[in-house]
């Protein structure tokens, strides 16, 4: 375990101005530094980066964080790995406590340095083997593209990578994928007569591998089991390679099998990925929602094609967002995409991607389809088969358009099938967009330069705990000020707070990194999302310490006289239920003068 003391340097001796602009341009407009976000597509800049709060925050997506969380989200890195990366930017080394003992990661180098030794392998053997050669070109492969992708070519022998490891018996190989061990005890490789496809991860790093046979053999794809270093259901073929383009594109497109992804990017069109053998998962989705917000499956026009379509509109539902577009391209049923693309060509391929079907006229095609509509029972049938789909849509003004859709297909109300889905009614709230809304808080002003936000409504004005929560956390030193039993548990807000208090009262050194740093410090604990929320609505507020020390006061004042006010009413209606005691009477005397008192200096 990495020592707390030891992330807050870090995060003192780096500027997340330096870090980020390695990764994206940024300009500068104001207080803060701006962009577009790297995390999804768009053509205005609302990613905003602070040097005074050393936060990062876009306001078009919600993501924000510290420069430790953008490095986990921009490289997919762990936070130990993102800690480690950034400490070997400016030189630290980093200890561990003592508290923890991880998992050897000598296992997992060993794994990558086995996989870079059979990458280098099979790029050196396809060299050296015509036919592997010939196929390549042609499927319409240049040298160029081939490199691009690190092509390389396992040999049809069985034991072939026993040239390249000295210690062929080794468990690492085992573990690394590359080799099989019989029932006989007898070991040989995994890969053999196969074009071979290197799978990275986000950070470019060689995974796993997938073989394509030559011509005419089963299985077509044969994929690196899963390992330590590969889980096919969250990996994506091309991904590393294909993150600038989709970025510069605005969508990326999805397909099924290696060999599209290269054939479209000898054409150019290098926006593609392609999942390792699955469906379309979950975390798929999950993982290219945060590059881009349009994702285009790209399908065969046949039955199988549609099958797999099919799944993954089911896999997607769940992770969907009202800024999002999910759209399903069918080519002909006699091409694939690399066909396709080689046929008619990119700027055929990219009319088609652009005017591809969307999710919800996919998804009430099929189900018209599979019913037939001049019958009470058709419609119902679809209603029904409709509810397992639409009720599990997390975009709430998607699913409101869905459910009108079979409304009108089922000849029903919007209300009747909303009912019958178990939903709320048409006057349901849109703010659950999944996106939060972003206005300047009552206590900031935006600079007038600086991007709006996008929002979809004016955010509710904070509470008196919930500013004094953006307060202390603005200048962490503040939270010395305020009596800990002053501060009500009763909200998240609350308890975010009186963990700021008792970090300070333990004696531990304010986070000397800004915002950002504050953050990191609450990392893991039951307050990171709040105070993460609540930094990210103070992403666009710009403080005026001429008044801030007025407002901190004034509304410790206000919370003082709540808790006041809240004792005096239960002492009170005591008095009218049963009668007071002697040193009841006396404390509700206090309680008035003190009332009185706080009232007075409010007014001064």
């Amino acid at each position: 375990m990495i020592p707390q003391s030891f992330v807050q340097e870090l995060l003192s001796r780096v500027d997340i101005v330096d870090i980020i602009e390695r990764y994206v341009p940024l300009k500068k407009s104001g207080a803060n530094y701006f962009a577009c976000c790297p995390f999804h597509g768009e053509k205005s800049a609302s990613f905003s980066v602070s040097p005074t709060k050393q936060f990062y925050h876009c306001f078009g997506c919600g993501v924000h964080g510290s420069a430790i969380g953008f490095l986990m989200e921009y490289s997919g890195l762990g936070f130990v790995e993102a800690v480690k990366e950034l400490a070997g930017q400016v030189g630290l080394q980093v200890p561990d406590d003592g508290r923890h003992t991880p998992a050897p990661t000598d296992d997992s180098e060993r794994l990558r340095e086995a996989m870079e030794m059979a990458a280098r392998h099979y790029r050196e053997q396809l060299k050296h083997a015509p036919n592997a050669i010939d196929y390549l070109k042609r499927r319409g492969l240049s040298g160029k593209v081939a490199a691009r992708f690190g092509l390389g070519y396992a040999r049809d022998e069985w034991q072939a990578l026993q040239r390249v490891f000295s210690d062929y018996q080794s468990r690492t190989l085992a573990d690394a994928g590359l080799v099989i061990d019989n029932d006989q005890g007898r070991r040989y490789d995994r890969f053999r007569d196969r074009i071979m496809f290197p799978i990275h991860d986000r950070r470019g790093r060689i995974i796993a591998f997938g073989g394509r046979v030559l011509d005419k053999g089963e299985p077509k794809y044969l994929n690196s089991p899963e390992t330590p270093l590969f889980e096919k259901g969250r990996e994506l073929y091309g991904l590393f390679l294909a993150q600038k383009a989709i970025r510069e594109t605005g969508f990326v497109v999805v397909v099924e099998g290696y060999m599209d992804v290269v054939a479209l990017a000898q054409y150019g069109i290098e926006n593609a990925v392609a999942t390792l053998g699955t469906a379309t998962t979950p975390q798929h989705i999950q993982t290219l929602l945060r590059q881009t917000d349009r994702i285009v499956f790209c399908f065969d026009g046949d039955a199988a094609g549609r099958r797999a379509a099919w799944r993954a509109l089911e896999n997607s539902l769940e992770t969907l967002r009202d800024d999002a577009t999910l759209a399903f391209l069918f080519l002909p049923a006699e091409h694939d995409p690399d066909t396709f693309v080689r046929a008619e060509g990119a700027e055929a391929f990219t009319r088609a991607a652009g005017s591809a079907m969307s999710l919800a006229n996919f998804l009430l095609r099929e189900l018209s389809e599979r019913h037939d509509l001049s019958t009470a029972e058709g419609r119902a049938a679809l209603v029904h088969e409709g509810r397992a789909l639409v009720t599990k849509v997390a975009a709430p003004l998607l699913q409101l358009q869905l459910v009108k859709a079979i409304a009108e297909a089922g000849e029903l109300t919007q209300s009747e099938v909303e009912s019958a889905y178990g939903l709320r009614s048409a006057n349901r709230s849109a703010g659950r967009s999944g996106r939060p809304d972003k206005q300047p808080g009552p206590f900031a002003a935006r600079p007038a330069q600086a991007p709006r936000p996008r929002s979809s409504g004016r955010r509710k004005p904070p509470s008196a705990i919930g500013t004094l929560l953006r307060l202390v956390m603005h200048h962490p030193a503040w939270a010395a000020r305020l009596p800990v039993d002053l501060v009500p548990a009763t909200s998240d807000e609350g308890r975010a707070l009186i963990a700021i208090i008792d970090m300070l009262s333990l004696g531990e050194p304010i986070p000397a990194g800004g915002l950002g740093a504050l953050i990191e410090r609450f990392r893991d604990t039951p307050h990171a999302d709040t105070l993460a929320r609540v930094a990210g609505e103070m992403a666009d507020e710009e403080f005026d310490d001429s008044v801030i020390e007025i407002l901190f006061d004034d509304t410790l004042r206000k919370l003082h006289g709540d808790a006041i006010n809240t004792e005096i009413a239960t002492l009170m209606q005591k008095d009218r239920e049963q009668g007071l005691g002697t040193e009841e009477r006396h404390r509700l005397a206090e309680l008035l003068h003190e009332k009185r008192n706080l009232s007075g200096a409010a007014k001064l």
